[in-house]
């Protein structure tokens, strides 16, 4: 009975669908099954009686070669998770190297040195779901965050940045400025051109001042409708201005034809509200984005393709 079921026990290792090596306590190799050959390329009769490191040497000074060293002289089990050891083993399926959870266990013998048993296992499928989910989480993340028509930031992105950027300022003691922009008589734009047109001048304008940001840290948000919002963090008064006369410099270099435009250019133009809160004061987020909002209005009653500017406390 014992050489028979000495081999079925072979024909099962052999069977499985996962790789298979039982090292003995010199760390030769005693069984190589038939899933190692089929992706390792290498046959029985090439490894067994053979030095496991001889075979595959790359992993002499690896986490593998350390639980190796665990099992047989520690009587350890290890297990080396995917995300922390990718690939150890050269071994390939479908032409591509397999993704792959190795499992060391010791084995006691009767009568002989501790063994220990290598279990690899293909996670490719998992890795490869892993990775999907992860990229369509990033997706949803920048339909989340993003403006559907412009791309730029949405009004729930800027939420959060205006959040985070307010509390760096504070804890830092560094200025805010916040710059909102609103384009010149965009409804009597859209009632004359139709929406497919004002669509594209909302696109056109986004693209065009987004593109002057130069920090990952600044933000330019659609705020709403034609209104854009600009976070300018570590900015104070005087370089906000300085922005934001840029900012209407460049849409007016546009060149948008805009019939029903008061403008004497007869050209789509913005006007901007700016509101900065100091290096030593305390504003709350409210009191900018109100001192922001109060500026835009005051620039579009002055006549409107101009700046304004207010403090906080305006």
């Amino acid at each position: 009975m014992q050489p028979l079921r000495l081999s079925l026990l072979e024909s099962v290792f052999c069977a499985v669908s996962l790789g298979a090596i039982v090292l003995d306590g010199a760390r030769r190799i005693v069984l190589w099954n038939s899933w190692m050959v089929r992706h390792s390329g290498l046959d029985q009769d090439q490894v067994i009686g053979r030095d496991f490191f001889e075979i595959c040497p790359d992993l002499r000074d690896g986490r593998v070669a350390a639980a190796i060293d665990y099992a047989l002289h520690n009587n350890f089990k290890s297990l080396l998770s995917q995300t922390l050891n990718k690939a150890p083993f050269a071994l390939h399926a479908r032409g591509e190297r397999i993704q792959q959870a190795v499992e060391v266990t010791p084995i006691a013998v009767a009568d002989a040195a501790r063994h220990c048993l290598i279990q690899i296992s293909d996670v490719s499928i998992a890795v490869g779901r892993e990775k999907l989910l992860r990229e369509q989480a990033l997706v949803l993340r920048s339909q989340t965050f993003s403006d559907g028509l412009t791309g730029i930031a949405n009004r729930r992105h800027f939420d959060v940045a205006m959040e985070k950027e307010h509390r760096r300022a504070k804890r830092a003691g560094t200025p805010l400025s916040l710059l909102m922009i609103d384009i010149d008589h965009f409804k009597a734009y859209n009632d004359h051109y139709g929406h497919q047109k004002g669509d594209q001048c909302l696109i056109q304008v986004a693209a065009a001042l987004a593109s002057m940001l130069k920090r990952p840290c600044d933000l330019m948000a659609r705020y709403g409708g034609e209104e854009f919002a600009m976070i300018l963090p570590e900015t104070d008064a005087e370089q906000a201005r300085l922005m934001a006369e840029a900012i209407r410099a460049r849409a007016h270099e546009l060149a948008i034809p805009h019939a029903r435009s008061a403008d004497a250019s007869h050209l789509v133009t913005v006007s901007i509200g700016i509101a900065t809160k100091q290096a030593d004061e305390q504003a709350e987020i409210e009191a900018l984005i109100g001192g922001a909002d109060r500026a835009l209005y005051q620039a579009k009653r002055s006549g409107r393709n101009r700046i304004a500017a207010l403090t906080p406390c305006d």
